[in-house]
């Protein structure tokens, strides 16, 4: 019962300070695991390249083995947990959150982590965003779980710990919070927005206190051009468009090919491939932006930049399409700079190309995320935070919105994750009941004035019913192995041979329930009711009628 009190306050739709203290609890937590996991990934980048340069004499063969060997060791912990299918990353996570409430398995978040620990440091491209926002979900839903609150705030948990574990990842704070309103939960609630708002400022102050102040991206900074470029800024957008396009069917190609194929040769063939690449033009491997940096700092040919971004597309749709654990959006965003750069150089002949490139690199994000991901907004906020320059707005507008219609409209297009959600068979979508009434617990809706008789004769309900017609009444059946609940209420049918009195079979549900739970248990009497219990599926707490119920589906919001 400590709890008691505080799972009340939050089952409520609204804003209260006990949901916004959870938003940093739970914020925290994630934004911990999540630097551990940065941690770990440059602790294994550092002595795993080490030791391999001490074993090998030549530089290209540890590149070329680096993959191999993370991969053995990811089938080995898959072997280990008996895991035989990866069902990772931010489209997974989007299918809990949807379907339950934001309750991760705890063996998908083991995997995650040390799979995706791994696949960074082994030089696949993928992003670790993927494991962040797994990770994130999973352990500020686990502390929903373990206080046992109800699945409405246990689901604002989740959002809370995936806008944490991006705000510690990329020490952006505005862009994960309006990354889990648009792409994961797809809604703007008030009560919803501020703690997860209060979870992304808490992962980024602990990851600035561990891993500075400066972010990754401090080098992308934006130069204002002349309004004469705004124009060719349309054709970037749409060309980005196309290129997402690309992107995003090449992927599920790579997927659908090789769907029969077992998890262990998919990952192995990702792992030759990334490694052979890699050999041949190493500045081709991982989704790293400091290495984009360093090749923008050497003035790279054309030839040079063009391929780095040819094998990067190919390597990144070679590794998430053929499963290794990893993220998307950290790819996309080098592969959106590095075509920024490449589509600059058609203006070399009227601009001095090296003052631009950071500008168009940036300018590549925006686009690439936006039609990737289906997700404009973020992408637009993502840049502005990453460049610190409120003058990249309009600019970023001018490419966000053509690289979005010709990617949608003209190319008929989706968001890379829903894609994934329908090549695996998760389901997404919700019915607008079901959203209305998630959002409330049923501790919130219970009415726990009601009379309760213990296998009561007919007379005795009845004569109560007299006195208190308006009164819930539950009848209690107790039996050898079992108690049983019914709604009494009197018999308002027409028949000739109808009782004085009505029974309603009525079923448990747990408190942590939303009012989802109720409607499909009532929906198809559109009468009767259902009780609540805490701990013990015998010991009533509350009442649920359909009377109540319509009332909450009626009610008005604004």
């Amino acid at each position: 019962m400590r709890f008691q009190a505080l799972r009340q306050e939050v089952a409520h739709p609204r804003t209260s300070v006990q949901l916004c203290l959870l938003g940093i609890v739970g914020g925290t937590l994630a934004a911990l695991i999540i630097i551990l996991f940065r941690l770990c990934v440059e602790w294994i980048r550092e002595s795993g390249v080490a030791t391999l340069t001490s074993w090998l004499v030549h530089d290209w063969l540890v590149l070329l083995l680096m993959p191999l060997i993370s991969v053995a060791i990811i089938l080995f912990i898959a072997f280990l947990t008996g895991f035989k299918h990866y069902r990772l990353g931010i489209p997974f996570v989007i299918h809990r959150v949807k379907y339950f409430y934001g309750n991760i398995p705890f063996r998908t978040t083991i995997n995650q982590f040390f799979g995706g620990m791994l696949a960074l440091a082994g030089g696949f491209v993928v992003g670790r965003e993927g494991p962040s926002v797994h990770m994130g979900a999973s352990s500020s839903g686990l502390l929903g779980q373990w206080l046992r609150l109800p699945y409405n705030s246990v689901r604002i948990l989740a959002g809370c710990g995936i806008a944490a574990g991006i705000s510690a990842s990329f020490n952006t704070p505005f862009a994960a919070v309006i990354f889990v309103m648009e792409v994961v939960l797809r809604e703007y609630k008030i009560h919803i927005f501020v703690p997860i708002m209060l979870a992304a400022a808490c992962g980024s102050v602990l990851a600035r206190s561990v891993f500075g102040e400066v972010n990754e991206l401090s080098f992308l900074s934006f130069t204002a051009f002349s309004q004469w470029m705004y124009l060719y800024l349309v054709v970037l957008g749409i060309l980005l468009g196309m290129l997402a396009t690309l992107f995003n069917r090449q992927l599920m190609r790579v997927m659908t090919w090789f769907r029969p194929v077992s998890m262990v040769w998919r990952l192995i063939l990702a792992a030759c491939i990334t490694g052979t690449v890699g050999a041949l033009l190493p500045e081709a491997l991982g989704a790293n932006f400091i290495d984009v940096e360093l090749l923008f700092d050497s003035d790279p040919g054309t030839l040079l930049l063009v391929s780095v971004l040819v094998f990067k597309v190919i390597l990144a749709v070679f590794a998430i399409g053929l499963g290794i654990p990893g993220g998307i959006i950290g790819p996309v965003m080098v592969i959106g700079m590095l075509a920024g750069a490449v589509l600059l150089l058609p203006l070399s002949y009227f601009i001095d190309v090296p003052e631009f490139t950071n500008s168009f690199a940036l300018l590549g994000i925006a686009g690439m995320l936006t039609a990737v991901l289906h997700a404009p907004l973020a992408a637009l906020s993502a840049v502005m935070e990453l460049s610190y320059s409120p003058q990249i707005i309009l600019p970023a507008m001018l490419v966000i919105v053509p690289a979005y219609v010709t990617s949608t409209q003209f190319f008929k297009n989706r968001s890379i994750f829903i894609l994934q959600l329908d090549y695996q068979n998760l389901p997404y979508a919700i019915s607008s009941i079901r959203e209305a009434l998630e959002k409330t617990g049923v501790l919130a809706a219970m009415n726990t004035d009601y009379k309760l008789f213990n296998d009561a004769p007919e007379k005795a309900l009845t004569d109560h019913l007299e006195k208190e017609p308006t009164k819930i009444v539950v009848q209690q059946s107790k039996f050898e192995i079992d108690v049983q609940y019914k709604l009494v209420q009197y018999n308002v049918s027409l028949e000739h041979d109808a009782t004085a009195l009505s029974y309603y079979q009525m079923e448990g549900l747990s408190a942590q329930s939303t009012l989802h739970e109720v409607y499909e248990h009532l929906k198809k009497s559109r009468s009767g009711a259902v009780y609540i219990y805490d701990q013990d599926y015998n010991d009533i707490i509350g009442v649920i009628t359909w009377n109540i119920l319509q009332s909450f589906l009626q009610k008005a919001n604004y």
